[in-house]
């Protein structure tokens, strides 16, 4: 076995409850998506009582990893181990304690099977930085899908909704309002402005991108994509958006109709 020796720790504090933290671990599916700049492919082999088993291709890489995440219990500390591929015989290993209900601290500790002290300094210092970039990213997404379970006030779904004169309208899109009790989006579809939810079935996600050529939304967090005019997947998953409303041009002015 090989020896491994610390080349760098990470400490921050998380504003995310250790339910997200525990759910954002064992989420193997948002690396290659949310954390795109840094991943390029994702992909799972097994999983068991302990975790995930996957796949993972670093950007500018060819070749993939193999890792392992082994995850306690009671989400105090997880480790991920990279079986082969780059940096075989690493290991992350991270301690998570609560400080309040949305405050987690974490250390992120990289331990490598390298024993020169500069190589180790130039390892550590290149882990920080990515981690540091991870959990901004993660953060975000756990800190929105708190906010996004959050229950939402109850409102009445209104006949009508006046939106703006179109010309005005055209000039702001995306627009999003709220309709009822959900949130929408208004976009341009071909020349035609059409209305779809603003929150992804799967995991709650914002879907705040732009449509693209076939009318399709993808969430940024797990990459599910939606048919703006059906509310379908448009990748094979059995999901639909929430019903949105109809638009309609009246006079000039734009409405969305329950």
């Amino acid at each position: 076995m090989m020896s491994l020796h610390l080349a760098g720790t990470y400490v921050r504090e998380v504003q995310a409850s250790l339910a997200r933290i525990r759910e954002n671990v064992l989420d193997w599916e948002h690396l290659s998506v949310l954390h795109g700049g840094s991943f390029a492919a994702c992909e799972l082999v097994d999983s068991d009582a302990d975790g995930w088993r996957i796949r993972l291709t670093g950007q500018g890489r060819a070749a993939p990893q193999v890792q392992k995440l082994y995850l306690a219990d009671d989400t105090s500390a997880y480790r991920v181990v990279t079986e082969s591929g780059p940096g075989a015989g690493s290991e992350i290993r991270v301690a998570v304690t609560a400080r309040a209900p949305h405050l987690s601290h974490v250390v992120v500790e990289y331990h490598v099977p390298e024993v020169d002290p500069h190589k180790l300094a130039a390892i550590g210092k290149a882990f920080v930085a990515i981690y540091e970039t991870l959990w901004d990213e993660d953060e975000a997404m756990m800190r929105a899908r708190e906010a996004a379970l959050a229950p939402r006030r109850k409102a009445a779904t209104p006949a009508l909704l006046f939106l703006g004169e179109e010309a005005d309208v055209r000039q702001q899109l995306p627009l999003a309002f709220d309709f009822g009790p959900g949130r929408f989006r208004l976009v341009d579809i071909a020349g035609t402005l059409a209305a779809h939810s603003a929150t992804c079935p799967h995991w709650l996600g914002p879907l705040i991108g732009a449509p693209d050529a076939a009318g399709v939304v993808t969430c940024p967090w797990h990459g599910y994509r939606f048919d703006v005019a059906t509310g379908c997947s448009a990748d094979g998953r059995d999901l639909r958006l929430a019903a949105a409303p109809s638009i309609r041009i009246e006079r000039g002015r734009v409405v969305a109709c329950a």
